[in-house]
């Protein structure tokens, strides 16, 4: 990983650590970036739709384009040289979809914080925002465990600390890896 630029994508539902860990994980390498895909969802100021459990056309359209802009801007800082630490809430089959676009440029590792329902519950209550609404952590964590394919390194980061967490994912992350730029997306359900 440290010779050829590369995306790490780090997914899971929220407040399974995915922000803290991302930066954390970004410090610990060479010429990286920590690119937050919530970000460009933050940037529409008037006409955004909120994602709901029963995402409406025009929310499923926004995700996309969301999910489009954070590959884009991926590509171009692989191009620049930048190893890319790809930070989020990617679940169910899209994520397959999101690791063959960034195949297509870089080499790609998939992490997936996947702590307990309990953990995930009570880092939400310590946390200043909130990300559950019409959401429960069961419901989203269900849809995670249910939908998304069983790509990359999946780490239950319940009773592990941020430094435990990272360590875990540079020791283990050969097994993240799910494709390579020369030869396509790898072990990706299609």
């Amino acid at each position: 990983m440290a010779d050829q630029p590369g995306v790490i994508v780090v997914t899971g539902i929220m407040a399974a650590g995915k922000s803290t860990v991302a930066q954390a994980l970004a410090e610990r390498l060479p010429a990286s970036v920590h690119l937050r895909g919530d970000v460009f969802r933050r940037m529409i100021v008037n006409g955004r739709v909120e994602i709901s459990e029963d995402l409406e056309a025009a929310a499923a359209e926004q995700l996309r384009l969301r999910y489009d802009l954070a590959v884009a801007a991926a590509a171009r800082y692989v191009a620049a040289g930048f190893t890319v630490v790809y930070q989020d809430v990617i679940l169910g089959p899209v994520l397959g979809d999101i690791v063959a676009e960034l195949a297509a440029v870089a080499d790609v590792h998939v992490v997936v914080l996947a702590p307990s329902v309990a953990e995930v519950a009570r880092r939400e209550a310590g946390r200043a925002k909130t990300g559950y609404g019409a959401w429960t952590p069961e419901a989203l964590d269900a849809g995670l465990r249910d939908e998304t394919p069983r790509v990359g390194l999946w780490v239950d980061s319940s009773d592990l600390t941020v430094d435990e967490t990272v360590e875990t994912i540079l020791a283990r992350l050969e097994e993240a890896r799910v494709s390579k730029v020369s030869g396509g997306p790898v072990g990706v359900e299609e």
